[in-house]
C-alpha cells in the first residue's frame, strides 16, 4: 500500500486521514493598525482557524516607483488606475511588527507564518523562527526563491495560481532536488475574487497523483462552499483571506471573509472531513436500530407438520425475524417440521432438511 503524504508544521501533521489545516490569510488587511491585527489574529483563532499568515515584503522589494503605464494597473482588477509602486506600499506589512505579532499568536495557540518575496525576506522570517515557508501564486516562476527557501530546510507550501503543469513541476522538482522538507501545493486561481465556476477544482485529485504531496487550496471566491467541495476532493490545507469587515477599505477587503462567514467555512470544513468517513460496509452503530425493518420470510397461513412451503404460505414481509427473503426460493417445496401458526417469522428448526 502507497504510503501517504505527509506535511508537517511545527507538531500539526497534515495527511489526508488528518482534519484539513485552516489558514486565515490577513494579507493587507491589517489596515496599518497593530491592534486591529492582533484583533484579527484574535477573531481568527475564535473562528477556528489553525494558522494566520502574513505577507513579508515591500513595495520597493516587489517593483519600482514609477508612474509609467507598465507600471499602472489596468485591465478590470479591483486596483485599476492606481500604480504597483502605490498599492505595495499601502498594502505591505511593517516587519517590525512580524516578530511581535509572532509572539502575540503562540501565546493564544495559534501558527503564525509568512510568504517571503524575496531573498531578505526569507533571511528576516529565519531569524524569526518560522516552521514554514510559503510560495505566493505569483512568485511561482522565482526559481532562485525556491531555492533560497529549500535550503532552510523548512516545509514550504507553494499556491499555483495562474501556473501551468510545468511550471507547478518545475518548482516542485526544484524544491525537491535541494530539500528533504515536506512540500504542499494549493490549487488556486488567482482572480480577486475568483469565480467559483473558474476553480476547476478536479485539478485536486490530478495533482494529489501527479506530485505525491499533500494538496490544498487557496482560496479567492466569496464562498464557503468551494472550500469544502475541494475537502471532499482531497484538500488537506485551506487558505482564504479574513477581515473583521468588508465595509473596511484596504486592498484585500472586498475578496475577504468576515468573521461568521469565516466560522461557517471552518464548521462545514470540519463536517465535510466527518461525512467522508472510511471506506466501511455494514450497518453502522445507529443503523442496527434500522435493520428490524428490512424483510424476512414468515408463514402466513396455519401449516401442519410435513406440509409443503408455497407461494400460498409463505411470503417476504417486515420486520426481520424471519430467515433472510434471499432463500425463498431454495425453501419452496420444501416441508414443515412442527405445525406453524399464521404470523410466525419461519426458522431453520421449522424447515426439512
Amino acid at each position: 500500500m502507497k504510503k501517504q503524504p505527509v506535511f508537517k508544521i511545527g507538531n500539526r501533521v497534515i495527511q489526508d486521514s488528518s482534519e484539513t489545516y485552516v489558514i486565515a490569510e490577513l494579507s493587507a488587511n491589517h489596515n496599518h493598525d497593530f491592534e486591529h491585527t492582533i484583533r484579527l489574529i484574535e477573531e481568527a483563532k475564535k473562528c477556528g482557524a489553525d494558522a494566520v499568515k502574513v505577507q513579508t515584503y515591500t513595495a520597493d522589494t516587489l517593483t519600482f516607483p514609477s508612474s509609467s503605464e507598465i507600471f499602472r494597473i489596468g485591465g478590470g482588477t479591483l486596483w485599476d488606475g492606481t500604480t504597483l509602486y502605490d498599492l505595495y506600499k499601502k498594502a505591505y506589512m511593517p516587519w517590525e511588527w512580524q516578530p511581535k505579532l509572532k509572539e502575540i499568536a503562540a501565546k493564544i495557540g495559534i501558527d503564525f507564518f509568512s510568504a517571503a518575496f524575496d531573498a531578505t525576506a526569507v533571511d528576516f522570517l529565519e531569524k524569526m523562527g518560522v516552521a514554514v515557508h510559503k510560495i505566493a501564486s505569483p512568485e511561482i516562476t522565482d526559481l532562485p526563491l525556491v531555492k533560497k527557501m529549500a535550503l532552510t530546510g523548512k516545509p514550504l507550501i507553494i499556491s499555483t495560481g495562474m501556473a501551468t503543469f510545468e511550471e507547478v513541476e518545475q518548482a516542485a522538482k526544484t524544491f525537491r532536488q535541494l530539500s528533504k522538507a515536506d512540500l504542499a501545493l494549493l490549487k488556486c486561481n488567482s482572480s480577486y475574487p475568483a469565480p467559483s465556476e473558474d476553480m476547476n477544482l478536479l485539478s485536486i485529485p490530478d495533482m494529489m497523483k501527479s506530485f505525491d504531496c499533500v494538496i490544498g487550496l487557496s482560496d479567492h471566491t466569496l464562498t464557503t462552499i468551494v472550500p469544502t467541495i475541494a475537502v471532499a476532493l482531497g484538500a488537506r490545507i485551506v487558505e482564504k483571506h479574513f477581515t473583521i469587515s468588508r465595509e473596511m477599505e484596504t486592498p484585500d477587503s472586498k475578496f475577504s471573509l468576515e468573521p461568521h462567514e469565516f466560522k461557517e467555512m471552518v464548521d462545514d470544513i470540519h463536517l465535510t472531513k466527518k461525512i467522508l468517513g472510511k471506506i466501511s460496509y455494514g450497518p453502522t452503530q445507529e443503523e442496527q436500530k434500522t435493520l428490524k425493518f428490512r424483510r424476512s420470510l414468515f408463514v402466513v397461513e396455519t401449516m401442519k407438520k410435513g406440509e409443503t412451503f408455497s407461494a400460498k404460505n409463505l411470503r417476504s414481509l417486515r420486520p426481520a425475524n424471519g430467515l433472510s427473503p434471499g432463500l425463498y426460493e431454495e425453501i419452496l417445496g420444501k416441508t414443515a417440521t412442527q405445525d406453524i401458526e399464521q404470523g410466525t417469522p419461519l426458522s431453520l428448526e421449522m424447515i426439512q432438511k
